[in-house]
C-alpha cells in the first residue's frame, strides 16, 4: 500500500478498496484498516493526507459507532479513529510537520514562523495530539491480561502490533513539546505557562511508564528499542536544563538471520585421538619394539652380552633424560603452581568484587520490590478510589433515574387524580339524577296515594248511596209490604180494588227487578274499581322495590368510589410523602459532602473572592425565601409538592456551592474574618441539615422552620462585604474618561522616556569614550528603537479600541460603551498603567546603566517587563476585536517590533556586558602558586553563596509571582468572572 499511494501519488485506489470493506460490522478487520492507516499516513505519499481528509466525517461516525461497545475491539476501534481523525486535523493545521514527524530544529522554528502566539497555539495541539497517542496506549494496555505472556500469543500481538507507529509518534512529540516550552518560557513569564507546565508533568509521567511497561514485553524487544526517558521532567524554569535534554530516538533494529547450528563434538573420534596420542607418547619413551610384542621372549634369551651392557647403558641414559625431564617437569609445575596461585588470588579479588556488586544488585532489587510493592499499591488506591467514584456515579444516576422516575409516578398519580376528580363528579352527577329520579318516583307514588284516596272515597261514597237507596227501597218494600198486607186485609174487604192493587204490585215488581239489576250492576263496577286499585297497588309496590334497588345499587357505587378516592388519596400522600423524603435525604447528603470537603486536605489549596461568595450567598436567600413559600403552600395543600421538590434541590445545591465558596475565601482572608466565615459556613451547614432532617419525619415537617439558614446566610454576607477590596471601586461612569486617562499618561510617559533616553545619549557622547561609550551608545540606541516600537504599539492599540467603541456601542455614548463593558476596561487600564510603569521604570534602569551605578541584568529584565506589559495590552485590546480587522493587523505588527527591540535590548546589554568583563580581566601574571589556589578557594566559596543565593531568590522570585496571581486575581475580579 505504501508503494502504490507513491507510485499513483494518491490514495484513490486505497480509499476506494476500503469502502467496499465490512469496516462496520467487523471490528478486528477496522483494527486492521487503522494499522495501515496509520502507517500510510507516517510513511505514504504526502498527498494521502489530501485525499483522506474527505473521509474525516465517515471515521467519526464509525468511531461513534464503535464507542456504543464496551468489550472487545469496540473501544479499541473507536480511540483509534479517534486518534487518526486527531492525526490529520493536525497535519492539516500544520502542514510543515511531515506524516512521520522528522524535523530538524531550524525546521520547527520555521513551523512557528517564530512567533510566540504560533509557538503557544503549536503547543497546545501537540498536547492534545499526544493526550490521543496515551489514550491508545493506555487502552491497548488495560485490555491486555498482563498477567500472562500476552505478547508472544496471536491475540496479544494482533493488539500490540499498532503501538510501535505509537511509540514512534509519541518519542517526536515528546522531543518537540519540551523544546517549545523552553523556547516560551524564553518569551512569556511563568505563571503564564502553569498550565502547561501541569499538562507536560502529567503526561510525562504516562509516557514514561508506559515506555517503561512496553520495554519489558517480549514482543517489542525483538522489533524496536524503545527509549527510557530520564528519571524527573525537564526543570523548564532554568533555562540552561535546554542542554541536558537528550532527545529520545526509537531504533528499529534490522531482522538478524536465524543462527546456523553449532557443529557438535564428535566424543568417540576424540577419545580415540587422545588414546592414539597417549600411545605414540608411549612408543617414544620405551620404544616401540616393546609394545609391538611384550611375549616375545626370543631374542632376549638368545641375546648376548655385549648386547644386554648396551641395553643397560641405554637404558640408563634413558633414565638420566627421564630424570632431567623430570625435574624441568617439576620445575615447571612450580611455575604453574605459582601462576595458578596468583590466578586464583585474582579470582578471589574478582569473586570478592562480583560478591559486593551482587550485594549492591540485590540492595537495589530490593529498593526496586519496594519501589514495585509500594507503586502496586498506589495502583490498588487508585482502583479503588476508581472503583468508588464509579460507584458514586452509578448511585448518582441510579439516584437521577429514581428521580426521574418518581417525577413520573408523581405525574402519572396527579392525572390518576384528576381522572378520579372527574369520575368523583361524574357519579356525584349520576347521584344528583338518581336522587331526582327518587323524587320523581316518591311525587307518582303520592299522586297514586292521592288518586287511589280519592277513588276510595268515590267509591265509599257510591256504597253509602247506594246503600242509602238500598235501605230506602227496603225501607219502601216493607212500606209496600205493609200497604200489601193493608190491600191484602182489605182486599177481602174490597174486590173493587183488586185489580188496582194486582197492576199496582206488578208495577212495584218490576220496578224491583230493575233496582236488583241495578245493584248487580253496581256491584260489578265495584269489583272492577276494586280489581284496578289492587292491581295499582302491586304496580306501585314494584316501581317502590326497583327503585330501593337502584337506590341501593347507587349508594353501593358511591360508597366504593368514596373509599378508592380515599385510597388512592391516601396512597398519593404516601407517595409525595416518599418523593419529600427522597428529595431531602439527596439534599442532605449534598450539604454533608460540602461540609465534609470543608475538613478535606485537598481543598485546603482552593481560593476565592468576596464578590463571588456575596453572589452565591445572595441566589441562596433567595432560594430560601421561595423555599420557605412552597413549604407552607405544602402544609395547606399536601398536593403542591410539586412546587416545594425543585426548591428544596435547589437550596440544596446553592448552600452547598455557598459554604464552599465561603471555604475558598476563607483561605485568602485574615486569621480573624477567615476563621469566623469558616465557623458561620459549618453552622450553617448543620442549620441546613437540620432543617432537612425536619422534612423528612411526618411529625416534624409542619414544624420545619428555615429562618436559622437566612440568618446564617445573612452573617456569612456580613462577612463577605467585610472583606471586599474597597480601594478598587470606581463609577462605571468614570470608567470612559479613566481609560482615556491612562492611554493619554501611557503615551506621555513613553515620550518623556524617549526624551530622557536622547538626553542620556547626548551626555553619554560628551563625556564617555572607548569601550565605555560605545557600549552606552548600542545600549540607550537599543532602548530608543524599543521606545520608539511601544509608541507604534501604543497608537495601534488606540485605534484598534476607537474601532471597537464605534462598532459595538451602536446607539449609546463611548462611556456608556466603557461601562457596560466594564471587566474590558479594566483590563485596558490596568494594561495601559502596566506599560507606563515599566517605560518609567526601564529608564531609571538605563540612566543607572550608563552611571555605572546599576547593572546589566536589571535592564534586561526591565526590558522583558515592559514587553510582557505590551502583550498584556496587546491580548486586553483584541479581545473584542474582529478578526479581519486591519487595525488588529497593525496591532499585531506593532507587537511583534516590540518583541524584535526587546530582543534587541537585551542582545546590546549582552553585548555590553561581555565587553565590559573581557576589559576587566585579571591579571595572573604576578601570583604565585599560594595566592593563586588561595583565589581559588575563595571563588570556590563565593560561588557556593552565589549558589545558594539564586536558590533563595528563585524561591522568593516564586511567591512573589504567586502573591501578584493573587492579588491581581482579588483586583481583577478573575474568581467571580470564572
Amino acid at each position: 500500500c505504501i508503494l502504490g499511494t507513491h507510485h499513483e501519488k494518491g490514495a484513490q485506489t486505497f480509499w476506494s478498496v476500503v469502502n467496499r470493506l465490512p469496516l462496520s460490522g467487523n471490528a478486528v478487520l477496522c483494527w486492521k484498516f487503522c494499522h495501515v492507516f496509520h502507517k500510510l499516513l507516517r510513511d505514504g505519499h504526502s498527498n494521502v493526507l489530501k485525499d483522506s481528509v474527505r473521509y474525516k466525517n465517515e471515521l467519526s461516525d464509525m468511531s461513534r459507532m464503535w464507542g456504543h461497545l464496551s468489550e472487545g475491539y469496540g473501544q479499541l476501534c473507536s480511540i483509534y479513529l479517534k486518534l487518526l481523525r486527531t492525526k490529520m486535523e493536525f497535519h492539516t493545521k500544520n502542514p510543515h510537520f511531515p506524516g512521520n514527524l522528522q524535523m530538524s530544529d531550524r525546521q520547527l522554528d520555521e513551523a512557528g514562523e517564530n512567533d510566540v502566539n504560533n509557538f503557544f497555539q503549536l503547543t497546545v495541539e501537540m498536547f492534545d495530539y499526544l493526550e490521543c497517542e496515551l489514550n491508545l496506549f493506555q487502552t491497548v494496555f488495560s485490555s491486555l491480561d498482563m498477567s500472562r505472556s500476552v505478547s508472544v500469543t496471536a491475540a496479544g500481538q494482533c493488539r500490540l502490533a499498532p503501538l510501535i507507529q505509537v511509540i514512534l509518534d509519541c518519542s517526536h512529540l515528546y522531543d518537540y513539546t519540551v523544546k517549545l516550552l523552553f523556547k516560551l518560557h524564553s518569551c512569556l513569564p511563568a505563571d503564564t505557562l502553569q498550565g502547561h507546565r501541569d499538562r507536560f508533568l502529567e503526561q510525562f509521567r504516562k509516557l514514561k511508564d508506559l515506555f517503561y511497561r512496553s520495554s519489558n514485553l517480549q514482543y517489542f524487544k525483538r522489533l524496536i528499542q524503545i527509549p527510557q526517558l530520564p528519571e524527573n521532567p525537564p526543570n523548564f524554569l532554568r533555562a540552561s536544563a535546554l542542554s541536558e535534554h537528550i532527545s529520545p530516538v526509537v531504533v528499529i533494529p534490522a531482522e538478524a538471520s536465524s543462527p546456523d547450528s553449532e557443529p557438535i563434538t564428535d566424543l568417540v573420534e576424540m577419545d580415540t585421538a587422545s588414546q592414539s596420542l597417549f600411545d605414540n607418547k608411549f612408543d617414544d619413551i620405551f620404544g616401540s619394539s616393546f609394545s609391538s610384542d611384550p611375549f616375545n621372549f626370543n631374542s632376549q634369551n638368545g641375546m648376548n652380552k655385549d648386547d644386554k651392557d648396551r641395553l643397560i647403558e641405554q637404558l640408563y641414559g634413558e633414565i638420566a633424560a627421564l630424570k632431567e625431564e623430570l625435574e624441568n617437569f617439576k620445575a615447571e609445575s612450580a611455575r604453574g603452581t605459582v601462576q595458578l596461585r596468583g590466578r586464583a588470588s585474582e579470582l578471589e579479588a574478582e569473586l570478592a568484587e562480583q560478591r559486593h556488586l551482587k550485594q549492591q544488585a540485590q540492595d537495589e532489587s530490593e529498593f526496586l520490590r519496594a519501589e514495585l510493592e509500594e507503586l502496586k499499591k498506589q495502583r490498588e488506591d487508585t482502583e479503588k478510589a476508581q472503583r468508588s467514584l464509579t460507584e458514586i456515579e452509578r448511585r448518582a444516576q441510579a439516584n437521577e433515574q429514581r428521580y426521574s422516575k418518581l417525577k413520573e409516578k408523581y405525574s402519572e398519580l396527579v392525572q390518576n387524580h384528576a381522572d378520579l376528580l372527574r369520575k368523583n363528579a361524574e357519579v356525584t352527577k349520576q347521584v344528583t339524577v338518581a336522587r331526582q329520579a327518587q323524587g320523581d318516583v316518591e311525587r307518582e307514588k303520592k299522586e297514586l296515594e292521592d288518586s287511589f284516596q280519592r277513588v276510595s272515597e268515590q267509591a265509599q261514597r257510591k256504597s253509602q248511596e247506594q246503600a242509602e237507596v238500598l235501605d230506602t227501597l227496603k225501607r219502601e218494600l216493607a212500606a209496600s209490604r205493609q200497604e200489601l198486607q193493608v190491600l191484602q186485609g182489605t182486599l177481602e174487604s174490597s174486590t173493587q180494588a183488586g185489580a188496582e192493587q194486582s197492576s199496582r204490585i206488578a208495577g212495584l215488581e218490576q220496578e224491583r227487578d230493575n233496582l236488583s239489576q241495578a245493584a248487580e250492576r253496581h256491584g260489578e263496577e265495584m269489583a272492577a274499581l276494586r280489581a284496578e286499585l289492587q292491581q295499582l297497588r302491586d304496580t306501585l309496590s314494584r316501581e317502590q322495590e326497583s327503585s330501593k334497588t337502584e337506590l341501593e345499587m347507587l349508594q353501593t357505587q358511591l360508597r366504593n368510589k368514596e373509599s378508592e378516592e380515599r385510597a388512592l388519596g391516601q396512597r398519593l400522600a404516601q407517595e409525595q410523602l416518599a418523593l419529600l423524603q427522597g428529595t431531602a435525604r439527596e439534599a442532605e447528603r449534598m450539604v454533608q459532602d460540602a461540609l465534609g470537603r470543608l475538613e478535606d486536605p485537598a481543598h485546603m489549596g482552593c481560593t476565592g473572592s468576596a464578590d463571588c461568595l456575596l453572589s452565591r450567598t445572595l441566589a441562596a436567600s433567595e432560594c430560601v425565601e421561595r423555599l420557605r413559600d412552597a413549604h407552607s403552600k405544602y402544609l395547606s395543600n399536601g398536593a403542591a409538592v410539586g412546587s416545594l421538590l425543585p426548591c428544596l434541590a435547589l437550596f440544596a445545591h446553592l448552600v452547598s456551592d455557598t459554604l464552599l465558596q465561603g471555604s475558598a475565601t476563607s483561605h485568602v482572608a485574615p486569621m480573624e474574618p477567615a476563621d469566623r466565615l469558616l465557623e458561620m459556613c459549618k453552622q450553617c451547614g448543620s442549620e441546613a441539615l437540620s432543617y432537612l432532617s425536619a422534612l423528612q419525619d411526618p411529625g416534624t415537617v409542619e414544624g420545619a422552620d428555615c429562618s436559622p439558614v437566612t440568618a446564617c446566610l445573612g452573617r456569612i454576607s456580613a462577612i463577605g462585604e467585610e472583606l471586599r477590596p474597597r480601594g478598587l471601586d470606581v463609577k462605571q461612569e468614570e470608567l470612559g474618561d479613566l481609560v482615556d486617562k491612562e492611554m493619554a499618561a501611557t503615551a506621555a510617559a513613553i515620550e518623556t522616556a524617549s526624551a530622557r533616553i536622547e538626553e542620556m545619549l547626548s551626555k553619554a557622547r560628551a563625556g564617555d569614550t572607548g569601550v565605555k561609550l560605545e557600549v552606552n551608545e548600542r545600549i540607550l540606541g537599543s532602548c530608543t528603537g524599543l521606545m520608539q516600537a511601544i509608541h507604534v504599539l501604543v497608537l495601534a492599540s488606540k485605534d484598534l479600541q476607537r474601532e471597537i467603541v464605534e462598532s459595538g456601542r451602536g446607539a449609546a455614548s463611548p462611556k456608556e460603551f466603557y461601562a457596560k463593558n466594564s471587566r474590558w476596561t479594566e483590563g485596558l487600564i490596568s494594561a495601559s498603567k502596566a506599560v507606563g510603569w515599566g517605560a518609567t521604570v526601564m529608564v531609571d534602569a538605563a540612566d543607572l546603566v550608563v552611571q555605572g551605578k546599576g547593572t546589566f541584568e536589571e535592564l534586561m529584565v526591565c526590558s522583558r517587563e515592559i514587553a510582557a506589559s505590551t502583550a498584556q495590552l496587546v491580548a486586553a485590546s483584541k479581545v473584542k476585536a474582529d478578526k479581519d480587522s486591519t487595525n488588529l493587523c497593525k496591532l499585531q505588527q506593532a507587537s511583534r517590533g516590540v518583541n524584535q527591540a526587546t530582543a534587541s535590548v537585551v542582545a546590546s546589554t549582552k553585548a555590553g556586558k561581555s565587553q565590559v568583563e573581557e576589559k576587566d580581566s585579571m591579571d595572573f601574571s604576578s601570583m604565585t602558586l599560594t595566592q593563586i589556589k588561595r583565589q581559588e578557594m575563595d571563588s570556590q566559596v563565593r560561588v557556593l553563596e552565589l549558589e545558594n543565593q539564586l536558590q533563595k531568590e528563585r524561591q522568593k522570585l516564586g511567591e512573589l509571582r504567586k502573591k501578584h496571581y493573587e492579588l491581581a486575581g482579588v483586583a481583577e475580579g478573575w474568581e467571580e468572572d470564572g
